[in-house]
Parts: C-alpha cells; sequence; structure tokens
C-alpha cells in the first residue's frame, strides 16, 4: 500500500492512494494537486550517505569509499511533493540527487544483515538537492550544503516494505523540464540496504521513523530558477519539485 500525508482544511490527514487518487477515508478522494503534500513520514534521525555508487564517484572524480560516508540532516531541510525549493542567488550550480529513502519502522541495535529488512517500514523518494559553491569537502558535507530549510523534497508516498519484491534493484531517473537526465539503478550501491542498517546499528538505535537516503546514481546537471525536477524511482512513483529564486521563495514563505 501507499501511505502520504497532506495538509487540508487546516489539518495534517493520513492518505492512502486510490487509482491515482488520495483516499482521505469515508469515501472521499481528490485529486493530489488539490493537496498541499507533506513527508509521508515525520522524519526522526536522518542518514544521508555520500559516494554511495560508484558511477557517480567516478563523475566527480573521487575514489570510491570503503566505508560509509555518512552525515546527518535535520527535519527543518525537508518538504513535501510539488513544494518549492529555492536555489539562492549566489549559488552557480546546484544539483538534483535522486535517491531511494529507507525509512525504518522497527526499533533495533546492533541488527545483523540477515535481519536488516524486518526493521524497514517501507520506502519512498528523496530528492537531495545540493549547492556545489557551499561544498567544502565531498567526504564530510558541512551544514550549509545539506541542511538548508527545505531544501530536500521527500515522497509523495511510503510505499510499504512488502510491496517492493526487490528494492536492491529498481530503476531511478530524473528528469528536468520533461527532459531525461538521469538514470541508475540500485543494484549499483556500493554499500546496500542490509549492510546499511547492520553498520547504523552498530553504534546507534536506529527507531521508527528514521530514514537512510541511500545516495545517487551519476548524471547530475545543475538546475536553474523556474525548472520542474521530477525524481522517478520504480515501483514508488515521482517526486515533483519546481525550483525558485530568491524574489519567489520569499514572496511565498
Amino acid at each position: 500500500m501507499k501511505h502520504g500525508r497532506i495538509f487540508k482544511n487546516g489539518v495534517i490527514q493520513a492518505v492512502t492512494e486510490n487509482n491515482g487518487q488520495l483516499d482521505l477515508g469515508n469515501n472521499c478522494l481528490v485529486n493530489e494537486e488539490q493537496a498541499s503534500w507533506l513527508p509521508p513520514v515525520e522524519p526522526g534521525t536522518v542518514f544521508a550517505l555520500g559516494l554511495n555508487y560508484a558511477d557517480h564517484a567516478s563523475e566527480l572524480d573521487f575514489k570510491a569509499p570503503d566505508k560509509p560516508l555518512v552525515f546527518l540532516k535535520g527535519g527543518n531541510a525537508f518538504t513535501g511533493h510539488r513544494a518549492q525549493t529555492r536555489r539562492p542567488g549566489d549559488a552557480t550550480y546546484m544539483h538534483y540527487e535522486c535517491e531511494l529513502a529507507v525509512v525504518i519502522g522497527k526499533s533495533g541495535k546492533n541488527i545483523s544483515r540477515d535481519s536488516a529488512y524486518n526493521h524497514v517500514a517501507g520506502y519512498t523518494i528523496g530528492n537531495d538537492y545540493a549547492i556545489r559553491d557551499y561544498l567544502e569537502n565531498f567526504y564530510r558535507p558541512n551544514l550549509r550544503v545539506k541542511n538548508r530549510d527545505f531544501c530536500t523534497p521527500i515522497g509523495p508516498w511510503l510505499v510499504d516494505r512488502d510491496d517492493i519484491q526487490d528494492p536492491m534493484n529498481l530503476t531511478l531517473r530524473t528528469y528536468v523540464n520533461g527532459e531525461k537526465t538521469q538514470e541508475g539503478s540500485t543494484s549499483d550501491m556500493i554499500f546496500d540496504i542490509p549492510f546499511l542498517i547492520e553498520y547504523l546499528s552498530e553504534f546507534m538505535t536506529l527507531n521508527p521513523g528514521d530514514i537512510i537516503l541511500t545516495g545517487t546514481p551519476k548524471g547530475l546537471a545543475d538546475v536553474k530558477a523556474g525548472d520542474e525536477v521530477i525524481t522517478e524511482i520504480e515501483g514508488i512513483g515521482q517526486l515533483i519539485n519546481t525550483i525558485v529564486d530568491d524574489e519567489t521563495w520569499f514572496e511565498n514563505n
């Protein structure tokens, strides 16, 4: 099943997908354009992987890491489907990052690789925008790169774990203004989902609502104000986002 969260009629409402529409229950269906989307879960601790696809590391002239490169993101960084994301006026290169987001559903510490999937609630899509100008070190991304307000759209749906037969064999694509600019497969991750859950849970407890953003494949491109960016993952759906300039952003927020 696909689960979402929206803000409508002054309240936060849980919804499910019903033949392309949002099912609010009580025989109430609305089109997705009629709702203000929220992240499908309230993010807990969010782990983001850097350089977790060898082709992406090569694209940036980096050697593939031999240990996971992980940094944390705050809840302020997230926004929902069909939201706007700001490109600051001083940015010269801002790129999307289509990522499979793994949502934890069951607490655990020292989780074994063999039982890792038992702790997963489901999967969603993350678009972890980065501004290259602000980046000090790919091996240690700073707060300004990855924790700007509303810089990371996520959603629209949380898809139940059992509805994704093989999360390590999903196609990821990004489209900018309708043109495909990125394509890859989760099968090319350097560190797969069971490894990451085992690795992270060795030193801290994973809790429901925690999210692992698993990295992006090659195919990054600069995006400008006015661009519509669609990040798509097989079996999960499409996450739509629009880039705006400073003036538009501050008028609307």
